[in-house]
């Protein structure tokens, strides 16, 4: 068996990537290490490949990305007993310190000394990764190859769209990114009753159009708050869930709910947000929530149960495949806004 492995590297402190043979990686005692069968491009690969201001602060070259994936257990460690040479599984990729105030009272996701496998340490971009037996997700067999490979970013949508009150309500999500999309398929799965999606861009409008919302708009060019009232007998909707990070959508989110509705904000904005606090949240009586990963583990038994019931179809929302070695030309392609979850296959196969 080699010694080495292809891989995507960013090798330096510099905008671009390079795919290089690495060492395979070694692992320990609780260890598993892990055949990567496909990977998936996140919003965060784009911001190491463009080495732009958030990616110098946090990423140290060199470094293997990548942290959404499936794949099968090539090996494991000497203590590892859940799971075995064989087994598909994907992995939640956040490694929490289990110390921390957070980690102790259940919040383990939001840890005070998370390491990001794929950000702080190598990631999936490879052929092999090594994940910690904690955090490996072993899959029931029943779930597609490639959706077990956007686990993570479902999970973000799972977390978000369950963190409240679903069933039976109104909801708006502002941003159709991956994401976004995702989360129209969980509202509607677990009960939602109206769903209005917005997004500014056309190639992600057509896509949130195949995940059949009841409304999607175009916020610069629809009268988005006169629709949502017109369409709710003028009270607003129970839910937004906001996924751009953009200050106008948040602006027109928290314009759109209703009194006493949920507001849970997922999207990052690069910069400060200003709000009227006093009527659009304290007035209003809203009730707002910071979205951050994935509950560790409930998100990922809930989104395995809606899963292996069929109750979500996400792949309109895979719009490319490509092979490990044209990694350059996918990103190149998700700078330009026509693409949604591309999936990388290491082998070169699709």
């Amino acid at each position: 068996m080699s010694n080495t492995m292809f891989a995507v590297v960013k090798p330096t402190s510099a905008p671009g990537i390079e795919i290089r043979e690495v060492p395979k990686p070694q692992f320990g005692l609780t260890d598993v290490l892990v055949k990567v069968k496909m990977a998936s491009i996140c919003g965060t690969d784009l911001h190491i490949y463009q080495w732009d201001q958030w990616a110098q602060r946090r990423i140290h070259p060199p470094l293997i990305p990548g942290h959404e994936f499936c794949g099968t257990v090539e090996a494991v460690g000497d203590e590892v007993t859940s799971v075995k040479e064989g087994d598909f599984v994907s992995a939640e990729m956040h490694v929490a310190c289990g110390k921390c105030l957070q980690c102790r009272i259940g919040e383990a996701h939001i840890c005070q000394h998370v390491k990001i496998i794929g950000v702080d340490t190598n990631g999936a971009f490879a052929e092999y990764v090594v994940i910690p037996e904690s955090n490996i997700w072993k899959l029931d067999p029943s779930i597609l190859p490639e959706y077990a490979s956007i686990l993570d970013p479902l999970g973000n949508a799972v977390h978000t769209v369950l963190a409240g009150d679903i069933a039976a309500k109104s909801v708006a999500i502002t941003g159709c990114g991956p994401i976004g999309l995702f989360s129209i398929a969980v509202a509607r799965a677990c009960g939602a009753t109206q769903i209005f999606a917005l997004e500014v861009n056309e190639h992600r409008r057509k896509i949130a159009q195949q995940m059949k919302p009841d409304f999607v708009l175009d916020p610069t060019k629809d009268d988005v708050y006169q629709i949502v009232m017109d369409n709710t007998d003028g009270t607003g909707v129970d839910v937004v869930l906001e996924m751009a990070g953009r200050t106008e959508a948040i602006r027109t989110g928290f314009k759109i709910l209703r009194l006493g509705g949920r507001m849970s904000l997922l999207g990052i904005p690069s910069k400060p947000v200003e709000l009227n606090l006093a009527e659009e949240v304290i007035f209003k009586g809203a009730t707002v929530q910071g979205i951050n990963g994935r509950r560790m583990y409930q998100t990922w038994y809930q989104m395995t149960a809606l899963l292996k019931a069929n109750k979500l179809d996400l792949h309109p929302v895979i719009t490319n495949r490509i092979a490990m070695k044209d990694f350059a030309s996918g990103m190149e392609l998700l700078k330009t806004g026509e693409a949604s979850k591309i999936l990388v296959y290491p082998n070169g196969t699709k």
